[in-house]
């Protein structure tokens, strides 16, 4: 797999495509766009919705472990479930929720390369159906925000130390020329710029025309050759709610084998709204 450090993470749509009646995979489609699901999907997966199964329905933070497990067990996964993710956007939310699963400690998943369009475009097999599961019991580990997640303080403190940081979002954002990303003025923040001494790597950079990801040749030359990150250093990624960094978490962690790179899924929405948070411009 081109020379990840990680290759078992990430499975090909053929080999998806090999697994579609083992009992022992369960495939998870994650869109930003709900509905697409329901226009059609690859046969046999399940939905899973980053807003409403995710994320608690009131506070700005994830779902709690017991409704972790609940999640699990209506969609009929184990401990043992092999889980494999795909979406839209080339996988922005496939990787979202693979990562919300890395805090619950589902050690067993993966992605599908190339996400739902290359899905698509090789003209591989599509259902309405929506599929139904034994009910299983599942228990999860407590929620691990301090391996992978960064909190506003944990990102104040970051700052403070020199440490680095990776914006994800375009350079119009990042420079503070838009407040919010393009056609996405809901979600945009009083002021706009980056946190000071971040990087501005776009996350798009990561992935062909295809969705596919880049070689790890290819991905060590942006990140490290033209940004000068270094595999021991202690990184936190962000972008403006944590889908795209959580894109960009999943190719430094998996793809280049960081150990220690963190999301910080309050992003330039908490940090561009934040009294007397530093600001660069």
């Amino acid at each position: 797999m081109t020379g990840y450090a990680h290759p078992e993470v990430l499975v090909s749509t053929q080999w998806v495509a090999e697994h579609l009646n083992d009992p022992t995979v369960r495939i998870v489609e994650s869109n930003e766009d709900i509905l697409l699901y329901y226009q059609g999907h690859i046969p046999g997966a399940v939905q899973i919705d980053w807003q409403k199964d995710l994320n608690d329905a009131v506070r700005r933070d994830y779902l709690s472990r017991a409704d972790f497990d609940v999640l699990m067990a209506i969609n009929g996964i184990s401990k043992e479930t092999t889980v494999v993710f795909y979406g839209d956007k080339n996988n922005w939310w496939a990787t979202y929720a693979f990562w919300v699963f890395q805090l619950f400690g589902h050690a067993d998943a993966r992605v599908m390369d190339g996400g739902r369009a290359k899905w698509e475009a090789e003209g591989r097999p599509m259902t309405k159906e929506q599929p139904t599961y034994p009910r299983t019991s599942y228990r999860a580990q407590a929620r691990a925000d301090y391996k992978i997640r960064a909190l506003r303080d944990q990102v104040l403190a970051h700052v403070q130390a020199g440490r680095p940081l990776v914006d994800v979002r375009s350079p119009a954002e990042y420079s503070g020329e838009l407040l919010h990303m393009a056609n996405y003025p809901q979600e945009g923040a009083l002021r706009g710029g980056h946190i000071p001494g971040a990087r501005n790597v776009p996350w798009a950079k990561a992935v062909n025309a295809d969705g596919v990801f880049k070689s790890a040749e290819e991905l060590r030359a942006i990140y490290e050759q033209e940004q000068g990150l270094r595999p021991d250093d202690d990184v936190v990624a962000y972008c403006r709610i944590g889908e795209r960094s959580s894109h960009t978490w999943f190719v430094l962690t998996y793809l280049l084998g960081y150990p220690n790179v963190r999301n910080y899924d309050g992003s330039w929405t908490e940090w561009g709204n934040l009294v007397g948070a530093p600001i660069a411009r």
